[in-house]
């Protein structure tokens, strides 16, 4: 992680968005997300998780919301993390784990005082994160505390139902592809369009859409850039066919000004 030095990012209310793709390909990307938040010598970080919809439940909502149906109306629209009411689909929710162990590893080789983590898991942000149940709860944890995020804002392949023909590996236009789809993401979300952003995300197979939009409402505008590309290979996981595949991105996002 130390190839990049991003705590003075976070200190100028900026955030870095980590995968959470397989740490053996990745890992550096998360480990300098975990170096900035105590480089920036911030008392409280904001982790904001994707929730994956691992139910057919969550997974129905999620597509009926991209199709245009009224998010107020959704059982699981709000936010869920520890210590709050409602829904606990966080609790088997895996995207902030690696990032959880490798900012613990680092404080203890440092020995250094460790921040107070919140995890927040937004599902169901529509376009609309300004009324999202529990956006005010999260308003007030970042007056105070840098945010960070993950995404994987990339599949591609086979096993996620692209046509043989037009399926490419990484190393054969692949990663070129990935980098331009998911800065062409940021660029949407520095604009502030929200369902633009949502939509983009259903096209790029992003899992970043509620994440996404919920840091650029906390944060304002914020110019991403992609520090850092890699990729997990997931034709096992998925028992496919090559190419199938998972991006990586290292992305930090600053400030507009």
């Amino acid at each position: 992680g130390r190839q990049w030095s991003l705590g003075d990012t976070l200190r100028q209310g900026g955030s870095i968005v980590f995968p959470h793709a397989g740490i053996a390909d990745c890992g550096h990307q998360i480990a300098a997300a975990a170096q900035a938040c105590l480089d920036s010598g911030a008392d409280r970080v904001l982790a904001v998780g994707v929730l994956h919809a691992l139910t057919d439940e969550l997974q129905d909502a999620r597509v009926r919301v991209a199709n245009g149906a009224d998010v107020t109306q959704e059982k699981y629209w709000g936010i869920q993390g520890p210590g709050l009411p409602g829904h606990d689909n966080w609790k088997t929710e895996y995207s902030l784990r690696h990032f959880l162990f490798l900012l613990d590893e680092e404080v203890k080789r440092r020995g250094a005082r460790a921040p107070q983590v919140i995890l927040r898991y937004p599902y169901l942000a529509g376009g609309k994160p300004d009324i999202l149940p529990g956006i005010g709860e999260l308003q007030a944890i970042a007056k105070d505390a840098v945010v960070v995020s993950t995404a994987d804002a990339f599949h591609h392949g086979i096993g996620y139902g692209e046509p043989p023909q037009s399926a490419l590996y990484p190393d054969q236009g692949g990663l070129d592809l990935a980098r331009k789809t998911i800065q062409d993401g940021l660029d949407i979300l520095r604009d502030g369009d929200y369902w633009g952003y949502n939509g983009h995300c259903v096209v790029a197979k992003s899992d970043a859409r509620d994440a996404g939009q919920v840091v650029r409402y906390l944060l304002g505008p914020l110019q991403g850039s992609i520090l850092d590309m890699t990729y997990t290979d997931t034709t096992d996981m998925y028992n496919s066919p090559p190419p199938t595949w998972v991006a990586g991105a290292l992305i930090e996002q600053r400030p507009v000004r």
